[in-house]
């Protein structure tokens, strides 16, 4: 966003709450590991070109990204495995061994795909604000392709074994949603990746923020770190800057990419009245935590892929356990980050760095992580050697753990929920809170919890879409002049 509003000739300002940029996409270094403490891959890269070519500079020239075949290995509870790629004939091989029927029927789910894709990337609708009008031109189309129905639903039409039906409906999970009820408008993630791969880059994710970063000091932003933004100013219902460190600096236009709950209930001040009242926050319906175990490990696992999926054998069911009773249930599936296999410097030689996420319930739940994450973390390094990460514990240098306790007390995350609000049907689209505030003037909210939603190349989405937003207030055309 910042990158944006720089290139349109506004004077533009971060004040960064950590000691470097990043936020969720920050980084740590421990004993010669490299960690990414959160997004571990790039999809759309597109989305990042456009960026740097809004402000006259090419992507090339500050990043190099490296692409990943197969995309995941997803192991499966009986034993079986499936490597997820965007080859076509080798994912219809794949899918042959569990169902021929399958395999005969993903041309015609990937054209539908493809065709949701087309109408919110390509149509442009993920990269505009999106108001009630915009929903109503776009309904018969989504009716059409069955876009407002559960992704579950949808995907279990064209695929019978559940397998098959886990490899191309568990995508939500990954912008913090249920797959048996956010909309199959986000299924053109699959398409996402097959039409444009997925990608990692050299040194980490964390070498994607720095790329931003220079790129945005290159063409004249400036950033304050350690500068937690206390207080949004408003006068008049106008915001006209914020308060960091008990100083006040002056805006034209203030920006907010902290969490949406965040924002509203604590840097909104109490008696400024708006659409988004505390109680009205609370009521949103906010998506899963994850409980995130960092690694460095002297040795290494090869049945590891860049990006590997373990699961349960329980699917629907854990996943209400997750969203509906907010439960931690004894059993888990977990996502396996293990960057060596793609960049062996992230770790000494001969070593892995990798996470383990594993999904859990947001806080609603008043699970007290402090008390029990030691003995979570230690079944979950249990589950693994068991399954076949021979000598884990023996082989620990590095273990950090990250819970849902800390979303909500270093990233400011409202239940400590990692993605924000959930994206089900009724918070989808005009429903989410928009990229200009409601009430506000001169306000306006990026990340995860607007439109289009959470996701690397959502959240660079939302930032194109609040780019519109200013740039219609501020009477500007598309060179940044009024």
């Amino acid at each position: 966003m910042a990158i944006r509003l720089q290139a349109l000739g506004f004077e533009t300002t971060i004040f960064e709450k950590n000691a470097k940029v990043g936020g969720h996409a920050y980084q740590m270094k421990k004993n010669g590991y490299t960690f990414d403490l959160g997004p571990s891959l790039i999809t759309a890269p597109d989305i990042i070109q456009d960026i740097f070519a809004s402000a006259g500079r090419r992507m090339e020239d500050y990043l190099s990204l490296i692409p990943l075949d197969p995309f995941y290995r997803i192991y499966y509870h009986d034993g079986s495995m499936l490597d997820y790629t965007g080859d076509g004939e080798a994912m219809k091989k794949s899918m042959a061994a569990f169902s021929e029927k399958d395999a005969a029927a993903y041309d015609d789910f990937m054209k539908l795909v493809e065709q949701l894709h087309t109408a919110v990337i390509k149509d442009g609708l993920g990269g505009r604000p999106f108001d009630t009008s915009t929903l109503l031109k776009f309904l018969p189309k989504a009716m059409r392709l069955k876009a407002l129905q559960p992704t579950y639903n949808v995907v279990a039409k064209y695929f019978e074994d559940e397998r098959n039906r886990f490899a191309f409906s568990f995508h939500p999970l990954f912008i913090g949603g249920s797959p048996f009820r956010s909309p199959a408008v986000y299924l053109m993630i699959p398409y996402l990746e097959k039409d444009g791969g997925v990608w990692f880059t050299k040194g980490g994710m964390y070498s994607l923020v720095q790329a931003l970063e220079k790129l945005f000091v290159d063409i004249g932003g400036a950033i304050t770190t350690n500068a937690a933004v206390e207080q949004i100013l408003i006068e008049n219902r106008k915001a006209n800057g914020v308060r960091v460190n008990g100083e006040n600096h002056h805006a034209d236009a203030v920006v907010s990419n902290a969490h949406f709950a965040h924002t509203y209930m604590n840097l909104v001040p109490e008696n400024v009245p708006r659409k988004w009242s505390p109680s009205r926050v609370k009521n949103m319906n906010y998506g899963m935590s994850t409980f995130l175990i960092y690694l460095g490990v002297k040795k290494q696992y090869p049945q590891l892929l860049h990006h590997t999926l373990i699961l349960s054998k329980r699917y629907k069911e854990l996943v209400k356990d997750i969203f509906d009773r907010k439960v931690l249930a004894d059993d888990f599936s977990m996502y396996l980050h293990a960057p060596t296999r793609t960049d062996p410097d992230m770790a000494p030689p001969g070593c892995e760095s990798m996470y383990v996420l594993v999904p859990v319930p947001n806080l609603a739940n008043g699970y007290d992580w402090t008390e029990h994450k030691q003995a979570y973390a230690d079944k979950i390094i249990t589950f693994l050697e068991e399954w076949g990460l021979d000598d884990l514990r023996d082989n620990i240098e590095v273990m950090e753990l990250f819970t849902p306790e800390d979303f909500r007390d270093t990233r400011n995350n409202y239940l400590g929920s990692a993605w924000g609000v959930e994206p089900r049907f009724t918070q989808t689209a005009s429903f989410r809170p928009k990229n200009r505030s409601e009430g506000m003037e001169g306000m306006y909210i990026v990340g995860a919890s607007t439109h289009p939603g959470a996701g690397v190349p959502g959240v660079m989405l939302t930032a194109e879409a609040t780019e519109q937003c200013i740039k219609e207030d501020f009477g500007l055309n598309g060179n940044g002049h009024a």
